[in-house]
């Protein structure tokens, strides 16, 4: 009989339990996601703890490129992280501050903000320039040390009596000077863009020329401004990131 007894009060306390488990899981249903402790959920997960809201507050003390990397953390993360409201003008315009250059690519109207955010920074770090690249943008033009004396003394910058010669490229394939240029001379002039890709679609070979000149290697300065240089010449384009539009291609490039 006491068996018995002791068996009727292992069973309630049994049904008891169950009882709890079940009022528990019943009310984890009816939290939101982000408060649930599901067993797929990482202890510690601070998106778990406070919440989408708070981690967004939270993220807004950051720059932009740490919030970048907070989308790779997890999907949920992610959802807080690409929002527009954590990409505000402020982000990109940290970016753009002191660029030369801000690429047309990320003006495009109805974009999110990461998106001109990411495709301004990959833009930075091209080296293939276009035709758009050319003709946007005024080009300061100087000779070397390993350029002929005589036109080192034509250059003003080399004597420090004025400013640096300047260069237009045209849509058309030409290139002009300011009148009165000593280096110029009124004579026409055209330039090519030259590039060539090996069999997994890498560049081998880049470079712009001008008539039948050597050839300019292409590179790109840290604040997004770009150089064209040989052994006796080098072209720097001039800043004009207030250019309403942004300059360069349209589309990225790479």
């Amino acid at each position: 009989m006491a068996e018995s007894c002791r068996g009727e009060g292992k069973g309630k306390e049994k049904a008891g339990t169950s009882a709890g488990v079940g009022c528990e899981s019943d009310d984890s249903e009816t939290r939101p996601k982000w408060q649930r402790k599901d067993r797929d959920d990482e202890v510690g997960d601070p998106l778990s703890v406070v919440g989408p809201e708070i981690l967004e507050k939270i993220l807004n003390f950051l720059d932009a490129r740490s919030v970048a990397r907070c989308i790779v953390v997890s999907h949920g993360w992610q959802t807080v992280a690409i929002s527009d409201r954590l990409w505000a003008p402020r982000q990109c315009s940290e970016l753009w501050a002191d660029k030369a250059h801000i690429p047309r690519c990320s003006q495009v109207r109805g974009i999110s903000r990461l998106t001109a955010y990411s495709l301004s920074v990959m833009d930075g770090k091209r080296v293939r320039i276009t035709r758009e690249d050319l003709c946007d943008h005024v080009w300061e033009y100087r000779f070397k040390s390993t350029a002929p004396e005589y036109w080192r003394n034509l250059d003003p910058t080399w004597k420090l009596t004025g400013p640096p010669m300047r260069r237009y490229f045209h849509q058309d394939g030409t290139l002009t000077a300011d009148p009165g240029d000593t280096v110029w001379g009124g004579h026409e002039c055209s330039y090519s863009i030259i590039t060539s890709f090996v069999g997994d679609g890498r560049i081998r070979e880049h470079y712009v020329r001008i008539n039948r000149w050597a050839p300019m290697t292409v590179s790109r300065l840290e604040d997004w401004s770009w150089m064209m240089s040989n052994d006796i010449y080098y072209y720097t384009s001039v800043p004009d990131a207030d250019k309403p539009g942004g300059t360069g291609p349209l589309f990225p490039v790479w």
